[in-house]
């Protein structure tokens, strides 16, 4: 086994089974934190305390492992090690690692990171938890003769975590008095308790600012202080530099350098007031009613921000029988052109990571079929209706316009953005000269509002918006797919007959967020009585993504792959946008809408 210079082994990449899962008894609320032990082979190093593993599940949805630190470490008669930890059910990665099950495969990088300092006198020490924080400094008290510590420890309601604690002196806090001292750390640990207890040095782990207050007392009475820290990781072994902390000696790798510092290296500032010159909201109290879902856009009022994206739900009524399609705020016809068209010949839909790509061609029965047939149903729903219009020349988009302006469908959304057609589509919108010159032929010819849907793919999308609203447009939506090419290896030719088909799915999210961002940034430099409504596309598969384009400036949104995936995420999305809103004391989409934009 390797070992740095003070001793410390160098990680290692195991495979483990789970042989204990559970939740914990005395976590508040019930099924929050959760015990996960498990078994690596003979090979591996027993870790030491303080020290943390990268684990991933074999079967998982997350491209990281997620850093979570030993608690319990016991070597077994057969050589292997079985490793315990204190999960805190926070997100969808520890999810993944709570719902694990009974001998499921676990892949492990560790033992990571450095380790508690050993006391260095006879002298007692103070061992200080907080939460899920409570883990590591447990597992290290356990290696400490009994008695020869002090143990406080910080949860909001609940306890859990000592069974292995032998401290003289075992005190524990709740913010809400149902366990032990009714307040949190500071109290009852206060400066003169600090200096009462003659401490050696202060061992402790938890939640910032918890974190904060140990330090300035410990350091003020001039103990020596150990803090162990968090920050978000990629490697565990110190290579990406991602998790990097500011202290006085410069940045130091948490995963590497720490987790545990010494704390006069540690500046432990306030949180920042804002980030990247945005102000961080200030909190709000919860709405006691309802929020409020319904946005406008264009004149025409929605139930809530959520749209059935063009291409991904038909004409609305496909979906009736899985779901309530009604509880949407509108349904983006699949795209259709003046005449009929049979669309692409080959391969249509490949998968990728986190992605879909396809090559339809715009099948569609065309919009004189469309007018008699499919649109009926679609006015009978709920939902607003768009049609989605796209074409081939200057000439079909004008005819199938004017076939349009003749119906009761409330909006058009003008499809000047597919990616797998030949002829028209995204050309349309490359160009300011050409965007501009299809958005005023369409808008001379209808007076039912036009939202305009671009492409990602031209070079000056802001430039091309701000031409197109010049000419009539009374929305944008963005992004359409983005333009990739899968090749099948085994035959060593490309997937989809017109070679470059369009992506879409949760890998564009983050490009699909900038763009938006970006596109309301330009448009807010137009006065007021000139700026429209932007709908977002792009990798909404979550209500936390629909908050994202919002907070980037979106005033509604058009959710399409994720149908596929999940055909209640729409559903979802509404159901979760209405809880953060209630949460968070938003009113109205308003109230958050473009916070982010500077």
């Amino acid at each position: 086994m390797f070992k740095d210079c003070q001793g410390i082994p160098y990680p290692v990449y195991a495979e483990g089974k789970v042989s204990f899962i559970s939740s914990v008894k005395g976590a508040v609320p019930e099924n929050s934190v959760f015990e996960l032990r498990v078994t690596v082979p003979a090979e591996s190093q027993e870790p030491a305390a303080g020290q943390f593993y990268m684990i991933h599940p074999k079967r998982s949805n997350h491209l990281l492992g997620r850093p979570i630190s030993v608690y319990n470490a016991e070597k077994k008669s057969d050589g292997s090690v079985e490793v315990t930890f204190l999960i805190l059910l926070k997100g969808d990665g520890t999810k993944e690692l709570c719902d694990l099950h009974l001998m499921d495969d676990i892949n492990l990088l560790g033992p990571c990171g450095n380790r508690f300092p050993c006391p260095v006198s006879d002298k007692k020490v103070l061992i200080v938890g907080g939460g899920i924080g409570v883990a590591p400094v447990a597992g290290f008290a356990s290696t400490l003769p009994a008695k020869s510590y002090d143990f406080y420890a910080s949860f909001k309601s609940g306890s859990y975590g000592l069974e292995n604690v032998k401290a003289d002196k075992l005190i524990i806090t709740t913010d809400d008095g149902s366990v032990g001292v009714h307040g949190m750390l500071p109290a009852a640990l206060t400066e003169e308790a600090l200096k009462a207890g003659n401490y050696a040095a202060v061992y402790a782990c938890g939640p910032a600012p918890m974190l904060a207050y140990v330090k300035q007392i410990s350091e003020k009475l001039g103990i020596q202080c150990w803090l162990s820290m968090e920050s978000r990781m990629a490697c565990g072994v110190g290579v990406c530099l991602g998790c990097t902390i500011e202290t006085s000696e410069g940045m130091k790798r948490c995963c590497k350098d720490g987790p545990v510092f010494d704390s006069k290296i540690l500046p432990m500032e306030k949180p920042a007031a804002s980030v990247a010159g945005v102000p961080v909201q200030p909190r709000r109290e919860p709405l006691a009613g309802d929020a409020d879902l319904s946005v406008e856009i264009a004149g025409v009022k929605f139930a809530n921000p959520v749209i059935g994206s063009s291409g991904t739900f038909g004409f609305g009524t496909e979906y009736s029988t899985v779901f309530n399609v009604n509880r949407l705020g509108g349904i983006a016809s699949k795209g259709l052109t003046l005449e009929p068209r049979q669309g692409n010949k080959g391969t249509r839909v490949w998968e990728t990571p986190s992605g879909l790509m396809n090559s339809i061609g715009l099948q569609n029965p065309g919009i004189p079929h469309f007018i008699q047939n499919e649109l009926p149903s679609m006015m009978s729903l709920k939902p607003v209706a768009i049609a989605n219009l796209s074409g081939s020349t200057m000439e079909t988009y004008v005819e199938g316009a004017k076939l349009l302006e003749k119906t009761d469908v409330p909006m058009i959304e003008l499809n000047i953005s597919c990616p797998n057609v030949k002829a028209g589509g995204a050309a349309w919108g490359m160009t300011c000269t050409a965007a501009s010159e299809v958005v005023k032929a369409v808008r001379a010819v209808t007076t039912k509002p036009l939202i305009v849907k671009l492409t990602p793919q031209s070079l000056e999308i802001n430039k091309v918006a701000l031409a197109c609203i010049e000419a009539g447009a009374d929305g944008i939506s963005l992004c359409n797919s983005f333009q990739g090419i899968a090749i099948d290896i085994e035959r060593g030719v490309p997937v989809f007959e017109n070679l470059k088909a369009g992506l879409g799915g949760p890998a564009v999210r983050p490009i699909a967020v900038r763009l938006i961002y970006e596109l309301v940034e330009a448009i807010n430099t137009l006065p007021e009585e000139k700026r429209v409504p932007v709908i977002a596309i792009g990798g909404i598969e979550k209500w936390e993504d629909a908050v994202e384009f919002i907070m980037a400036g979106a005033s509604a949104l058009e959710i399409g792959t994720a149908t596929f995936a999940n055909p209640y995420a729409m559903i979802e999305i509404i159901d979760g946008l209405a809880a953060y809103m209630k949460r968070k004391g938003y009113k109205t989409i308003n109230d958050f809408k473009g916070i982010i934009q500077k």
